[in-house]
């Protein structure tokens, strides 16, 4: 193994700071980003079952360490109720997922087996932890990648993705809408800190609804080059931040006219 292998909790936990919180700073303030770190958002439904689809898709052998399903029963009964309190027991802190979650992640793992390309691709070490220190900011950093993979002799960065669609052009919003390039620019960096290894990076993309097709994006050098730009500056933001202890808001305005108010 490359990196380091610990659970996502732990990697959560650990010192360092991450590509979703940089990149909280990077699309909003650094106020945002400060309200995000010390007021944790709650899960959402959505959320779990991206999570419980990367497990089964990515490490189906350790799924069950980490998700347990909930068993139908009514809890409106003593019956119902009972049973509900045994499983309660036995989750141990496990995540609780529905037999419909169960159920639908089960049908995308199956289908992605179909795409022989996208398999390629997921094949390697899965979920390994990058952890360096900014060589100029000497801020503390951190990355988890879902896939370290080779293919036809070159090394790749692998991100899964459920997206909406994988048609021409859609899933590509999506890589503008979400900061995708920056992600893959920061992951390259961490990796490379780490390993003094060169990658190249791409991402698997699987459509969240029936019949669950998938289709694989390999990453210019160009992408991914503005990718570790936009890392670097806001890197260099976030450690301003820290060393004056300023967490601004918006600090620009915005010049509107009678017609953009009503």
């Amino acid at each position: 193994m490359v990196g380091e292998t610990m659970t996502n909790k732990e990697y959560r936990n650990h010192e360092g700071i991450s590509r979703s919180e940089l990149n909280i700073l990077r699309t909003k303030t650094p106020m945002h980003l400060k309200y995000a770190k010390e007021h944790p958002s709650e899960q959402t439904p959505a959320l779990l079952e991206g999570k419980a689809a990367h497990k089964l898709i990515l490490e189906p052998e350790t799924f069950t360490e980490e998700f347990i399903i909930a068993p139908k029963c009514d809890r409106r009964t003593s019956e119902g109720k009972a049973i509900y309190e045994q499983f309660v027991a036995e989750a141990e802190g496990k995540e609780v997922i529905t037999p419909e979650i169960m159920e639908k992640i089960s049908a995308m793992a199956d289908a992605i087996k179909q795409n022989k390309v996208a398999m390629m691709f997921l094949k390697g070490d899965h979920e390994q932890s990058f952890f360096w220190t900014d060589y100029q900011t000497q801020e503390p950093c951190k990355v988890r990648p879902d896939c370290l993979a080779e293919v036809e002799g070159k090394k790749y960065i692998v991100d899964y993705k459920t997206t909406t669609s994988c048609a021409d052009g859609e899933f590509e919003r999506s890589v503008r809408k979400y900061g995708y390039k920056f992600q893959a620019g920061m992951y390259r960096e961490g990796v490379f800190q780490c390993t003094l290894d060169d990658y190249g990076f791409a991402f698997v993309a699987q459509e969240k609804t029936p019949p669950y097709a998938s289709r694989v994006y390999i990453c210019s050098d160009d992408f991914v080059n503005e990718g570790t730009d936009q890392f670097r500056q806001t890197i260099d933001q976030y450690h301003w931040c820290v060393e004056n202890d300023d967490w601004y808001g918006y600090t620009d305005s915005m010049l509107v006219g009678e017609e953009d108010l009503t």
